[in-house]
């Protein structure tokens, strides 16, 4: 879909938006710092979750998620002015739980920029440093500058700014091969003024100043970036440094570090020979330098425990005993239906043995269920982690072998805890897996992952739905006391909500948020809509939007069977009544119905297939929206 409205942004710098020649006055800095996030993520979802940590670091409010749809629906009216208070417009969309800008690639800075680079690689020469140089002219700060407080900077922005600064690189070097160093030369003082302590930037600086014939401010600025790091990290310039000052004091040297000498623009990490335990003592200093624990601290990434968490106590035993074996496990890997609690446990889990692995804690929300091109990468998680460990982006290696050497070789001396969120598949997390050393994953997925058990030493944790006392534990965390006075009021609840944690929370949320909204009256909504989501008032938009990632993530034809499952009248059916359902070979049943098993929709028993009653509802739902009525008609009078 192409957007037809003539708005152009910017995230090179400050967030900015235009409508034609005006300007867009974008309203608050929480709402600038949405759009910077939704632009920093070029066209790719980012859910509502991400949207709340974005704007709460810790402790967000009750009504956070209801905060962040107003943020979103105030910037859509800035989009589309006149568009009604609910409507969902046209360039700001929602995609399940999540949202997305529709963006075209010349309306976006950080777009256009990522094509001049591109292009600027496949060529060579002064074609290649012309587009390196309108490629960094679109940079006018860091990636969303001034809006963020408390002067923490968000992964995201982060990593937009080492594409600047890779850049920089690629272009300083081409610049230095072609004799036009001019041309970069103010983009590289901008990228070297603002990471002083990166020193593949600081002497690429060096030799560009060099072959500008300003060899004296190159010296200057040499005693400059020395004196810095011995005040500030306590060592001493680094190889690349050391030639690129000796370059200067050699009349004779070629500017661009090449001949003798190890050239600035050489790979500071090997690939396949990461820096890290005895290996890195065979390592030039400056490589051995990048591997050492970052000055700042152990990183401390875990999002905040839920305040009314509660149960699972056999899960959280199951875990304590997978890690006191003879053997103890590096990974637990959480799966469950969708709404069923594996963040919330997962980060309850994390925050119980955080203090076993005093070398700090990783979280990466994987995004392994968002559509589009919006789920990560290992190499982009792995980029990340790195940053977090202390590796300068400059030491970063580009291929994902190398990355994953690298990340494991810095594991190897340390005990951390990496939290692995909304995992996809085998394949989404094995490279994040610590080799050798202490270090521990917990990972979660709405789907069961094949592969876990094995030589990594990874064990799956299975999370089912609450029994009736804790969900009832569980609703009077979140509403107090209150709850004794209607007890049939509370078991009508637990009992429409199915045990989904999700489902209780959002009954929770409701009634907290209007003090009017009595727990009978709440419990007469669900009994009134008899089954439907609609009982949930507004609150079924977010029960959708959560079963939708795990919907989406089906193949056609098992889609088809689950739209068709509730048609069949009896709470569970044998393969061979969804097999007449839905017009199918026995065998073609089993696969799809496995395909549903996988993704935790249906879940398979005494010869039987068992579908949650929330998701037989939105099942139903979908069917009504996408089925032909008739053909529906058809299918359940074929059901035995």
């Amino acid at each position: 879909m192409r957007m037809t409205s003539p708005l152009s942004f910017a995230v090179l710098g400050p967030v900015r938006a235009w409508r034609g020649g005006s300007e867009l006055d974008l309203g608050t800095r929480q709402q600038r710092l949405i759009l910077a996030f939704l632009l920093a993520r070029a066209g790719g979802a980012v859910s509502v979750a991400e949207l709340v940590d974005l704007l709460w670091e810790s402790d967000p409010p009750p009504s956070a998620v209801n905060v962040v749809h107003r943020h979103v629906g105030m910037l859509r009216r800035i989009f589309e002015p006149g568009l009604p208070t609910r409507a969902a417009g046209s360039v700001l969309i929602r995609d399940g739980a999540a949202y997305r800008l529709l963006i075209e690639e010349d309306s976006l800075d950080l777009l256009r920029f990522r094509r001049l680079v591109a292009q600027a690689g496949g060529r060579s020469g002064e074609p290649a440093v012309e587009l390196y140089r309108e490629a960094l002219a679109l940079w006018r700060d860091r990636c969303a500058s001034g809006v963020q407080a408390g002067g923490r900077t968000h992964p995201e922005f982060v990593a937009v700014d080492g594409e600047q600064f890779a850049a920089v690189r690629a272009a300083t070097d081409a610049a230095l091969r072609a004799g036009c160093v001019h041309a970069v030369l103010p983009a590289i003082r901008l990228a070297a003024e603002q990471e002083p302590l990166d020193e593949a930037l600081q002497a690429r600086l060096l030799l560009a100043l060099a072959a500008d014939g300003r060899r004296a401010e190159a010296l200057d600025a040499y005693a400059d970036i020395a004196h810095r790091l011995a005040d500030e990290l306590g060592i001493r310039p680094g190889a690349d440094l050391r030639a690129a000052r000796d370059s200067l004091l050699d009349d004779d040297a070629p500017a661009d570090g090449s001949g003798s000498r190890r050239g600035v623009g050489a790979a500071i990490i090997r690939p396949g020979a990461p820096p890290g335990g005895a290996e890195a003592a065979l390592l030039p200093p400056a490589e051995r330098e990048l591997s050492q624990p970052s000055s700042a601290g152990p990183p401390a990434q875990l999002p905040a425990d839920h305040p009314y968490f509660s149960g699972r106590r056999d899960l959280v035993a199951a875990a304590e005993e997978l890690l006191a074996g003879d053997r103890p496990a590096t990974a637990l890997v959480i799966d469950g239906m969708p709404g069923v609690g594996k963040t919330t446990l997962a980060v309850h889990l994390a925050h119980q043995l955080a203090a076993r692995y005093p070398d700090g804690q990783l979280h990466a929300d994987l995004r392994g269920f968002d559509s589009g091109d919006s789920v990560m990468t290992p190499a982009e998680a792995l980029r990340g982690f790195l940053w977090s460990l202390g590796v300068a982006p400059a030491a970063i290696p580009a291929e994902l072998p190398a990355q994953a050497g690298l990340y494991r070789s810095i594991l190897a001396e340390r005990r951390m805890l990496i939290l692995l969120d909304n995992c996809r598949d085998w394949d989404q997390i094995r490279h994040l897996l610590p080799g050798a050393g202490g270090s521990l994953v917990i990972a979660t997925s709405r789907r069961r992952i094949t592969g876990v058990a094995g030589p990594a030493n990874a064990h799956p944790l299975h999370l089912d739905l609450l029994t009736d006392a804790e969900a009832r534990e569980l609703l009077t965390r979140w509403l107090g006391d209150g709850t004794a006075a209607d007890p049939a009021a509370v078991e009508e609840i637990v009992a429409r909500c199915g045990g989904l944690p999700l489902a209780l929370a959002l009954v929770a949320t409701r009634t907290v948020g209007r003090p009017a909204l009595s727990l009978p009256a709440v419990a007469g909504e669900l009994a009134e809509a008899d089954g439907r989501l609609a009982g949930f008032g507004a609150a079924h938009a977010d029960l959708e939007a959560i079963f939708s990632w795990s919907y989406r993530a089906l193949t056609p034809e098992a889609a088809r069977l689950f739209r068709l499952l509730p048609l069949h009248p009896a709470p569970a059916l044998s393969t061979e009544a969804a097999a007449a359902l839905a017009g199918l070979s026995l065998h073609s049943a089993r696969g799809l119905l496995a395909e549903l098993a996988a993704h935790l929709l249906v879940q398979p028993g005494d010869d039987r297939w068992r579908m949650h009653d929330l998701l037989r509802a939105y099942a139903a739902e979908l069917g009504e929206e996408h089925d032909d009525a008739a053909e529906r008609d058809g299918w359940y009078a074929r059901t035995p």
